[in-house]
C-alpha cells in the first residue's frame, strides 16, 4: 500500500522556487532541496520525478504567483501605459520573501541562455514569447505604429526588462524609477 504524502506539494514547490530564484539551478543541491523543502531526497525522487523536476514545477509556481499581474496587463486597455505599469509592478514582485534577485524568469533565461536543457528553455521561452505578444498587443493601440515600430519596440521592451531584472539586483529603488522612466521616453 502506498504511503500518503505528509507534506503539500504547492507548498514545498513554493520554498523551491525561492531557493532556486535566490541561488540559482546550478547553485542549488539537492541537499539544500530537502533542507529547504523539509522532505527527505526520497520524498523529493518521488514526487518530482528529479532535480529539474523540481526546477519546473518551480517555474510554473511562479508562473501561478505571477498570473494576476499579466491577467492585469493583458486586460488593461491603456498601451503603453499599461506596460509601463506592469513594469513597476514587475520591480515589485521579487519583494515575495525579500531574499530574492531580480526575476526569478530572467534569472533563469540568463543561466539557461547556453543549456541544452530543453524542458526548462521551451518554458523560458514560452514565457517570455506571451511577454512579447502582449507588449505588441499594447503597443498595436496607437495608430500611429507601423507594424515595423511595434515589433521594434516590443523587443527592445522585452529587453529592456531583461535589464531592468538584472538592475533590480542591485540598484537602489530611485535608479530603478529613473530607469523605467527613461525607458518610456523612448516608447
Amino acid at each position: 500500500m502506498a504511503r500518503k504524502k505528509q507534506y503539500n506539494e504547492e507548498e514545498v514547490i513554493e520554498k523551491a522556487m525561492y531557493l532556486f530564484w535566490k541561488n540559482g539551478y546550478e547553485n542549488t543541491s539537492v541537499r539544500m532541496l530537502e533542507k529547504e523543502m523539509g522532505i527527505n531526497q526520497f520524498s523529493i525522487y518521488a514526487s518530482f520525478g528529479s532535480k529539474q523536476g523540481v526546477f519546473l514545477e518551480s517555474i510554473k509556481s511562479y508562473n501561478r504567483k505571477t498570473k494576476e499581474m499579466f491577467e492585469k496587463l493583458k486586460n488593461s486597455n491603456k498601451g503603453v501605459e499599461d506596460i509601463k505599469e506592469f513594469f513597476y509592478e514587475s520591480v515589485g514582485i521579487s519583494g515575495f520573501r525579500g531574499t530574492q534577485k531580480g526575476c526569478f524568469v530572467t534569472n533563469t533565461y540568463n543561466e539557461f541562455a547556453e543549456s541544452e536543457d530543453k524542458m526548462i528553455k521551451e518554458q523560458i521561452v514560452s514565457f517570455m514569447d506571451k511577454l512579447k505578444e502582449v507588449f505588441i498587443e499594447k503597443l498595436k493601440m496607437d495608430p500611429t505604429k507601423d507594424e515595423e515600430t511595434v515589433l521594434k519596440q516590443a523587443n527592445y521592451l522585452l529587453l529592456a526588462k531583461h535589464g531592468l531584472a538584472a538592475a533590480s539586483r542591485v540598484n537602489d529603488r530611485k535608479e530603478i524609477e529613473d530607469y523605467i522612466e527613461m525607458i518610456f521616453k523612448s516608447i
